[in-house]
């Protein structure tokens, strides 16, 4: 199975935990490589990283001091695709990934990707607790599938992230 590779390092200032790579991303070898897909632009314009990167500078993530994994690590169409178990085994992943890389903020790309975390709903937004030391962000899901959050939303919580990783510099 072709999956993506987990972009990260120690102390990094935000790790980016999508719910699992698409169909396009697995193929192409690169996260958010799907053609409707906003995370690039919205990351750049919200001033999240200082230059826009396209998905075939995934892996330069890290000069910016932001890392990239997923929740499950198999490409699916779809989050239906996924699951009980890959949701469970990746809770247990992923925190051990976080444990070990010690980010200052962690941020779930949509709200599904937290609450199948965290085993609990949850609103938009910085979280009141925290995940191995770092502070929780939940942002509008980027993904073409994502009808529900037009642009506007997106934005909105993206500049947020931004704003609250320049807080956290200080």
């Amino acid at each position: 199975m072709r999956t993506l590779p987990d972009y990260l390092r120690r102390g990094m200032k935000l790790i980016l935990v999508g719910c699992n790579p698409g169909a396009r991303s697995a193929r192409v070898g690169h996260y958010y490589a799907g053609r409707a897909n906003q995370f690039w632009l919205l990351m750049y314009e919200a001033g999240v990283i200082p230059e826009l990167l396209s998905y075939k500078d995934d892996r330069r993530m890290i000069e910016f001091g932001v890392g990239l994994t997923d929740l499950v690590k198999r490409p699916s169409r779809g989050i239906e695709e996924i699951t009980r178990e890959e949701f469970s085994e990746g809770r247990v992943l992923l925190a051990q990934k976080l444990e070990e890389h010690r980010p200052r903020v962690v941020a779930f790309n949509g709200k599904m990707t937290f609450e199948k975390f965290a085993g609990r709903p949850c609103k938009l937004g910085m979280q009141k607790d925290k995940l191995y030391g770092a502070h929780v962000f939940v942002l509008p899901s980027t993904s073409g599938q994502n009808a529900g959050a037009g642009r506007g939303v997106k934005m909105r919580y993206f500049k947020k992230l931004a704003a609250a990783l320049e807080k956290l510099k200080s």
